[in-house]
């Protein structure tokens, strides 16, 4: 006959067996974000070695995982056109750690004088609308002729590319500042000093952040460019190198490892980020 309407639970009984559920939830959810990644990368391999034995396409276009897992164990030991895999890496990591950071500890400054002056605004702001949009590709020629194929113009390019978008965070993280903190600190006989550091600064950090995690990706970009142009070491250099010999295992090799130092690098600015801003995201 089934159940009567006066066996059915009532609403209190409904709403703790939604709370048991949400907090079963709550409980298993940090453990499904862990898994979920290495199944979606595990999903990838699969696909990629299904359509690599397929036969769709020629070996050479596309290899197989075991193939490019093989090409990199012969990077690491034997290197490719005469430099090591690690050589080619810390190169990399070097040159776009360097322009990145110089980005950062000029930029953020500038970002900042820039939202408290309209006469410094009104000075930098057209300059820098100017040159953002220009790509990366067009400087190179000039980085070299000014300052020649070696290191200094791999990182002023990192630098240049990558400082608009650190200016532009800061300033909007100085403005985005709600006026209320300000007039309250005011109040309370703040110092110049005292308001910078505890509400303008504050409220500029996720900005700024933001900002980092952008510029990273663009600082890539510009590097492999320059390392493909002007280079006898680094990634780039390697991907170019292995493209001109049609060596595809070798480029899906410098991709992957582009691929894996910028996700580590995009980690660490979360890591800085949640210590020095834990209250991002939090009502």
């Amino acid at each position: 006959m089934g159940h009567s309407w006066k066996n059915r639970p009532g609403p209190a009984a409904e709403m703790a067996d939604v709370a048991a559920a949400q907090g079963l939830w709550e409980r298993t959810r940090p453990g499904y974000r862990q898994l979920v990644p290495w199944m979606v990368a595990v999903t990838l391999v699969l696909v990629w070695a299904g359509v690599a034995a397929s036969g769709i396409f020629p070996k050479i276009y596309v290899p197989s995982p075991l193939r490019v897992v093989r090409d990199g164990a012969t990077l690491a030991t034997s290197g490719f056109a005469g430099v090591t895999l690690l050589t080619d890496v810390l190169a990399s990591v070097g040159r776009i750690s360097a322009g990145f950071i110089a980005a950062i500890l000029v930029g953020v400054p500038i970002g900042f004088w820039m939202a408290t002056s309209d006469i410094v605004f009104a000075a930098i702001d057209p300059m820098l609308q100017f040159l953002r949009p220009i790509p990366p590709l067009a400087y190179i020629p000039i980085m070299i002729i000014w300052f020649g194929i070696g290191e200094l113009s791999k990182v002023i390019l990192i630098f240049f590319c990558t400082i608009p978008i650190i200016i532009i965070s800061a300033m909007s993280g100085v403005r985005g500042t709600q006026e209320t903190r300000l007039r309250v600190a005011r109040c309370f006989g703040a110092t110049r000093w005292q308001v910078f550091r505890h509400v303008i600064l504050p409220s500029a950090l996720p900005e700024i952040f933001t900002g980092m995690r952008v510029a990273i990706g663009v600082a890539w970009t510009c590097l492999v460019a320059a390392e493909m142009i002007a280079s006898q070491s680094g990634l780039g250099a390697m991907i170019h190198t292995a493209g001109n010999e049609i060596r595809t295992g070798v480029v899906f090799v410098g991709i992957i490892f582009i691929g894996l130092i910028g996700y580590t690098m995009e980690l660490v600015i979360r890591l800085i980020e949640k210590r020095v801003i834990p209250w991002k995201g939090k009502a």
